[in-house]
């Protein structure tokens, strides 16, 4: 997602360590503290401007959501929808979320959302993709038992990479959906990305996988 540079991002973000968390590294394995309560903890990869989280929290009030985001200038998006929305279930990262178990202790984070990853199309570049083996290895360390991995993308190719990805990695798949937006799912939340694509007549694919254990 390409945005323009926003040169008073930083001082945003600083001011509002409310909803952006700032030494997120610091936080591994404490964030039942960061929020002040053991609910669930669900994690988006790429949260884009935040429409998901903040529809997802909305939605589940009972649920605590990390959403990390790398690019500063799309994140700060994000950072004034809470602002504005004022969730008490919502906590933002701008982070390279390369590994992870930088952030999170084994066993910490209920549920994985990847919501229209990168596909790096190229087979040079398929150590980026989100679904590879060495990112399956991760997510498994940091759920906890039966947890869910959950991926949406408009990429036919993605998709079905990340299928086999899925089976070799010996994961359950739990659900799948080859045109989200026919089946009509009320409890859908769309991200950005999503709403532009289905708009276009992109057929949305999702998937539900778990790790075996």
């Amino acid at each position: 997602m390409r945005a323009r540079h926003k040169p008073w991002a930083d001082d945003y973000l600083q001011d509002h360590p409310e909803y952006i968390i700032l030494n997120p590294l610091d936080k591994k394995s404490k964030w039942q503290d960061v929020f002040g309560n053991d609910r669930p903890i669900h994690v988006e990869i790429g949260a884009g401007k935040g429409r998901f989280v903040m529809g997802m929290a909305k939605q589940h009030p009972d649920i605590n959501f990390i959403a990390i985001e790398l690019a500063k200038s799309i994140i700060v998006s994000a950072v004034e929808k809470a602002v504005e929305e004022q969730p008490e279930n919502v906590k933002l990262i701008n982070i390279d979320a390369s590994d992870l178990r930088d952030l999170f202790a084994d066993h910490e984070i209920d549920q994985i959302y990847l919501n229209f990853s990168d596909p790096w199309p190229k087979n040079r570049h398929e150590k980026r993709r989100l679904t590879y083996h060495t990112f399956l290895t991760q997510y498994q360390q940091v759920l906890k038992p039966d947890s869910k991995l959950v991926f949406k993308t408009d990429n036919r190719g993605l998709f079905e990479y990340s299928l086999m990805s899925f089976s070799h990695f010996n994961m359950l798949i739990d659900d799948v959906s080859l045109n989200l937006h026919e089946d009509d799912d009320p409890l859908n939340v769309m991200t950005e990305y999503e709403e532009k694509f289905s708009k276009r007549g992109h057929p949305i694919y999702r998937v539900e996988a778990s790790f075996k254990r």
